[in-house]
């Protein structure tokens, strides 16, 4: 399975999915003009991903910021590790966010609630 990697920019987060080092990141800000599209691939990666996934997934999610519409796409890919989670497989989040950024700490909770995995917060 090919590695996804895309670059930080100013309104776009880097993004790592590379399944032969157990590596699954989302970094930076989050603010893409049309999420959707932004996001399309990396939710095709995991349709991949979710056919012959690693017996573990640890899934990396630290944001500076993201807006509604990225939250929605997150919901989509948060639901294909619920999957996992639920076919047997080590899931795991680790949400880090701004430390007195109670926001995005309490949008990690949020999530971690609506979909019932694991869930590590670490303030940074």
């Amino acid at each position: 399975m090919e590695v996804f990697c895309i670059q930080a920019t100013e309104i776009t987060p880097k993004i790592l999915l590379d399944k032969s080092n157990g590596v699954f990141v989302l970094q930076g800000k989050c603010l893409p003009e049309d999420a959707k599209k932004f996001f399309f691939p990396v939710i095709e990666w995991f349709d991949l991903y979710i056919e012959q996934p690693n017996e573990q997934t640890n899934f990396l999610i630290d944001f500076d910021y993201f807006n509604t519409a990225s939250s929605k796409m997150l919901v989509i890919i948060l639901s294909k590790l619920r999957d996992l989670h639920r076919d047997g497989k080590q899931v795991k989040v680790t949400w880090m966010f701004p430390q007195y950024d109670l926001e995005l700490e309490e949008a990690g909770e949020e999530f971690s609630e609506l979909l019932n995995i694991p869930f590590e917060f670490i303030p940074k």
